[in-house]
């Protein structure tokens, strides 16, 4: 008989996120041992995962969560020792840009230093593991686009530092140790599953909020940011074939194209019929200290070495997000009441 290949483990960090969730999804369907690292909490976390959860009693369970955080390096030697991982997958951080400049330390700590101690457990650990850090497009800031692989940084945030900091230890770790360490520099990805607080997210989940009668505006700082905005679960592949290579090497995700905060909000109130100025206002509070203007992927490389390309569109995206969380807020019946509300606006 033909000796059976041994099934691949991964460990996650972050696994509760959007990405973790999806990237969770993912690995599961390819037939992988599944471990996700999650933060203690007094209340339940773990929304975005519940619908994979597998009890702990059950025959053949292959997703498993264990309590840990980034700053405790204890917890994260004994959970790759323990677990013998063939790939990490390190998404975990304080990902918020705006929290970043009320929490800087906290955001050094966790999003940069994080990375390090990860990168420790691989290299104490005795075995081969791969390693996948994830990047951000925030690292470019103030560079003028297109932004590649070989675009200089210029962070306008301490979250944007502390991903720099991350993105270039990855790399020293590779180079100084022989460590298969890549780094997914992934432009704005969203989904139904994003961050509530995210400013995507905040418009979509606003809009069925003020159609239920829950709010009456949406509150945004700068309309004019550029971004290049993809579907999330797509970039989650994107991450797995990263890891696939011979050889570790970085790569910019993205779709290529940018589109301000205000066209989000058009794309979206014009899918309804609204006139978003209605119910949209500014609020100073939500302004960054330092602004980035305009994040664009050059995805050149990752379509010639990965075969990788979007194909969510940014109109699809938004359809997709806004549709999601008026089915949530409203329930099944949300068309009539769109409906209705607009006849009534």
């Amino acid at each position: 008989m033909p000796k059976q290949s041994k099934r691949k483990i991964a460990l996650i960090s972050g696994i509760t996120g959007q990405d973790g969730s999806y990237l969770a999804e993912f690995l599961l369907d390819k037939g992988y041992e599944v471990h996700g690292i999650i933060r203690r909490s007094s209340s339940f976390n773990t929304g975005r995962i519940d619908h994979i959860y597998q009890d702990p009693h059950e025959r053949g369970k292959r997703l498993f969560l264990h309590y840990g955080d980034l700053s405790d390096s204890s917890v994260i030697n004994q959970l790759v020792k323990t677990i013998k991982p063939d790939e990490i997958y390190h998404l975990g951080a304080q990902s918020h840009v705006k929290v970043s400049f009320e929490m800087p330390e906290y955001t050094a700590d966790v999003t940069g230093i994080g990375t390090v101690r990860i990168l420790d457990a691989i290299r104490d650990a005795g075995f081969p593991i791969k390693f996948y850090n994830a990047g951000s497009s925030e690292m470019f800031g103030l560079t003028p686009p297109p932004q590649g692989e070989d675009t200089p940084f210029h962070p306008r945030s301490p979250y944007a530092v502390a991903k720099v900091y991350s993105h270039h230890i990855t790399q020293n770790y590779r180079e100084a140790y022989g460590m298969f360490a890549v780094s997914g520099i992934l432009f704005n990805h969203e989904s139904e599953r994003r961050g509530e607080t995210f400013v995507t997210r905040k418009i979509t989940r606003g809009i069925a909020k003020i159609i239920a009668g829950k709010m009456d505006k949406i509150y945004l700082g700068n309309l004019d940011a550029k971004r290049d905005w993809g579907y999330a679960p797509e970039y989650c592949k994107a991450m797995w074939q990263m890891m696939q290579l011979k050889k570790p090497d970085d790569f910019v995700i993205g779709t290529g194209q940018s589109h301000s905060v205000r066209e989000f909000l058009e794309e979206t109130f014009n899918l309804l019929g609204l006139p978003w100025k209605k119910f949209v206002e500014i609020d100073p509070r939500y302004f960054r200290p330092s602004e980035v203007p305009n994040l664009v992927a050059d995805t050149a490389k990752a379509r010639r070495v990965l075969g990788w390309k979007p194909k969510v569109t940014f109109k699809q995206l938004a359809k997709i997000m806004l549709e999601a969380d008026l089915a949530e807020v409203l329930g099944q019946q949300w068309r009539e009441k769109v409906k209705e509300f607009a006849q009534n606006s």
